[in-house]
């Protein structure tokens, strides 16, 4: 069986897709993955088959033009548009690309929608990978909008990789699938494997809200490590290292400031604070790790709140964020052993959903 994976030029929403992708390749089906010519280096590294559905453009720069003042419900329409937007430019290669190769299934993410737009005019059956807690039904209204359609394909199924006491209402016919992490290329470091003396906690801003134009974030980030220093916890930052060459020196408290495996680091972790990427967000609770989170986009506020709704962490209010506030919750959350055994209970609900072999082989028949 041919099976094409589509995804928008976006870390963030192309590694959910990647250990599904290497199952299929592992249960003998021929695999391709449809993404913008700029983003085919970043998708190769996964060391899947990568085609090119067009130039495309930067989210980063689209997104850089919506208001900041913009309301979380405006902000969202606004991102629909923008990947109606980057559906527009994909459009017309993602088609040629399926008239050519003649998949059998189509699997997309939740926000790429030329995929859709192929399989519902060529009758190819498609299942989309709903990462995130949101709904997010601005995206595709917002997506719509700009292609100037009444809406866009549904899926034949939806598959979900959050444990599923966490989803909302609209999720839970959902298909459960167990979220393996793919990390891209970051290595594992030796220090994971050594025991540590004081408690040790890791901070991530994720693949995108570094280069998003969060205002401001070396000014909270800064101030925030130094309070964590100052309560005796090791520290790790994981955050790409084009972006932490811009910083200025860090506390010796940190370890490392660079590219990290979080499946593989976060269990040798007390604590994660982050952004509320769904990513970050479900690799900490399957690996077991309390959260602090500070959302500041789209999901992301879904997320944290779920992250919240398990008893496996705390979530920041806007304008709560401060050193002194992080560092007194940052030690609540080590000292308060309700928080761990809450992400145990959610690392287990995770461990027992259907791992990808095994969605592998309900799509196979689905296809069929």
């Amino acid at each position: 069986m041919r099976v094409l994976f589509t995804t928008v030029a976006l870390p963030g929403h192309f590694f959910p897709l990647v250990p599904l992708a290497w199952a299929f390749r592992s249960a003998g089906h021929e695999v391709l993955v449809a993404t913008s010519e700029h983003f085919v280096p970043t998708a190769l590294r996964s060391g899947l088959p990568i085609a090119s559905c067009g130039a495309g453009e930067s989210f980063f720069e689209l997104a850089a033009e919506i208001p900041a003042t913009s309301g979380l419900r405006e902000r969202r329409l606004a991102h629909g548009h923008t990947f109606g937007r980057l559906t527009a430019n994909a459009r017309a290669g993602t088609r040629a690309l399926v008239d050519s190769w003649r998949p059998e299934l189509i699997v997309s993410e939740r926000a790429e929608f030329a995929g859709p737009l192929a399989a519902a005019a060529l009758d190819v059956p498609f299942v989309e990978y709903q990462w995130g807690v949101a709904a997010l039904a601005e995206y595709r209204a917002g997506a719509a909008a700009y292609l100037g359609l009444d809406a866009l394909p549904e899926p034949e199924r939806v598959l979900n990789p959050w444990p599923p006491s966490l989803r909302l209402a609209h999720a839970q016919g959902q298909q459960g699938v167990r979220p393996v992490p793919y990390n891209g290329d970051a290595h594992v470091p030796g220090w994971v494997f050594t025991p540590r003396e004081k408690p040790r906690v890791a901070l991530t801003l994720g693949t995108m809200l570094p280069y998003y134009g969060v205002d401001g974030v070396v000014d909270v980030v800064l101030p925030m490590l130094d309070s964590l220093a100052a309560a005796g916890a090791e520290i790790v930052v994981a955050v790409d290292e084009a972006v932490a060459a811009t910083w200025p020196a860090l506390p010796a408290a940190v370890r490392h400031a660079g590219r990290l495996p979080m499946a593989q680091v976060l269990p040798a972790c007390d604590l994660l604070i982050h952004h509320g990427g769904h990513g970050t967000a479900l690799t900490a609770l399957a690996a077991g790790c309390p959260q602090l989170v500070f959302p500041h986009i789209d999901d992301q506020w879904d997320n944290a709140d779920a992250v919240v709704r398990a008893g496996a962490g705390l979530r920041f209010a806007p304008g709560e964020i401060g050193p002194e506030t992080v560092g007194a919750r940052a030690l609540e959350v080590i000292g308060g052993e309700r928080f761990g055994e809450a992400a145990g209970r959610s690392a287990a609900e995770i461990a027992a959903q259907p791992g990808p072999l095994e969605i592998v082989s309900l799509l196979e028949k689905m296809a069929a």
